[in-house]
């Protein structure tokens, strides 16, 4: 199958993938040398395409069993496909033939610290630290170390050494970033991507990382800005434009937000987030029946995306469709189960269809997962008001407050169930709360009391507060 005298003239590599490839599925004897076979495996490791490079690896090795170049691709290759154990046995059999190969080295530490032997592969690349000439590479593998240990901190500290070593890393900048992420000090990487920017103005990944570390603060129109100059320079970069529409999410722009998604559509392959992104942009805009579609695109590409589900159901609910969006609901729940909003979406179908047991236990499901979500004590309590149920509604809300002791629309309503209940004197300590909380927020209150003199008597009360 391979000769390595075969050198009569160097194939482009497109040449020598297409002949790699017709070998492979045809069956057929084909001839490639070592070089083009190096070149084939790394052209597919490059692109992620690890089944492939593992086969032209282990095409090579076959007929040139010690090539180093192949041995370390074939371990790299291994890690990437999660076997680990694998590619560090490959690796120490070739460290008995070159003990000192700094290539072998890097390989076998950051398998090790795949493997969770984080100290090992830290002393390995150390020791690579006094013998290579490529610093920020050796950097960079202890930040990513470090970074999945967990200790951040220091990978902080490693990931800047890489950037002084050699400032024009990118992935060395992406990854500090995410370090400081995790640290809490997000906007400490903003001079480093200006510094990089500075120094190369059209790196349009550059801009997209300014844009996520700006949109990491909320600095929402700063991130647009960011985006738009990674986008200026390269205009089908459908990581920039998918960012560009989250941002405008955040914004509740929603027609931009939909531009964004619909753009990153013509130039990404069609995947199930961006699918539910765009279905969310029309949700947003109440364009029901069109992000419907987009959610059932969603759900056709992966039938396990519970965000697809769960997107399907509240525009069923909003089209009326109660019993079709109970369907939806229990699928994205037996997916996910530990998603609080899909138990409130259950729990508000429930209740609509006056199954109020059923709409109980997913709002008591819904708070234990998240108890800190004020909006679902009011639904719960609201549920309750509407059964004439007053007392349980006043339960729920002291219980709400017990989470939630700064919310003052919880004391607001414990106040109004409570005055419901006829018991005046515990509604007015509530009301009390409430407007020193935040005294504005005491208008809600009209809403349950329709009655005109009712409406004076409370108005009369809250102005003798005000004084």
């Amino acid at each position: 199958m391979l000769d390595p005298e075969f050198d009569d003239h160097k194939e482009d590599i497109q040449s020598s993938l297409n002949r790699f490839e017709k070998m492979l599925n045809e069956d057929e004897n084909s001839f490639f040398d070592l070089d083009t076979l190096e070149q084939i495996a790394e052209h597919y490791f490059i692109q992620g395409k690890f089944d492939e490079g593992l086969k032209a690896c282990n095409i090579g090795l076959e007929h040139f069993p010690y090539t180093l170049e192949l041995i370390t691709l074939k371990a790299q290759i291994l890690g990437e496909m999660q076997q680990a154990e694998a590619g560090y046995e490959l690796i120490e059999n070739a460290m008995l033939l070159f003990p000192t190969d700094l290539d072998l080295l890097m390989v076998k530490g950051s398998l090790l610290s795949q493997l969770k032997q984080h100290e090992k592969a830290v002393e390995i690349f150390l020791h690579i630290l006094e013998y290579a000439e490529e610093k920020d590479d050796v950097y960079f593998r202890l930040g990513l170390c470090y970074l999945t240990w967990p200790k951040p901190r220091e990978a902080v500290d490693m990931f800047k050494k890489s950037l002084e070593h050699n400032p024009e890393n990118e992935n060395a900048l992406v990854e500090l970033a995410n370090a400081l992420d995790e640290i809490g000090k997000i906007e400490e990487s903003i001079p480093y991507y200006e510094k990089f920017i500075d120094q190369d103005p059209f790196s349009y990944t550059a801009w997209y990382n300014l844009g996520i570390a700006y949109s990491k603060q909320k600095k929402y129109e700063k991130a647009i800005d960011a985006y738009e100059y990674s986008l200026a320079i390269e205009p089908t970069f459908a990581s920039s434009l998918f960012n560009l529409g989250n941002t405008y999410m955040n914004l509740e722009e929603y027609v931009k937000a939909e531009e964004a998604y619909r753009l990153c559509l013509q130039h990404d392959e069609p995947n199930p987030e961006l699918y539910c992104c765009l279905g969310a942009s029309l949700e947003r805009q109440k364009q029901f029946n069109e992000a419907l579609t987009y959610y059932k695109d969603a759900v056709k590409i992966d039938p396990l995306w519970d965000e697809g589900y769960y997107g399907l159901a509240v525009c069923l609910t909003e089209l009326d469709k109660w019993f079709e969006s109970l369907h939806f609901l229990k699928k994205a729940i037996k997916l996910n189960e530990t998603n609080p909003l899909y138990w409130t979406g259950l729990a508000d179908v429930e209740a609509y269809l006056g199954n109020s047991i059923s709409a109980d236990e997913a709002f008591q499901k819904s708070l234990e997962l998240d108890s800190f979500f004020a909006p679902t004590w009011v639904k719960w309590a609201q549920m309750h008001f509407e059964l004439g149920d007053y007392e349980k509604s006043a339960d729920i809300m002291l219980s709400a407050i017990d989470e939630l002791p700064e919310e003052a629309e919880l004391y607001y309503r414990s106040a109004i169930f409570l005055i419901k209940a006829a018991q005046f004197k515990e509604a007015f300590h509530f009301l009390e709360t409430g407007l020193m909380l935040d005294y504005d927020k005491h208008v809600l209150i009209f809403d349950y009391f329709p009655n005109l003199e009712t409406q004076k008597a409370i108005f009369k009360l809250i102005q003798q507060y005000k004084k």
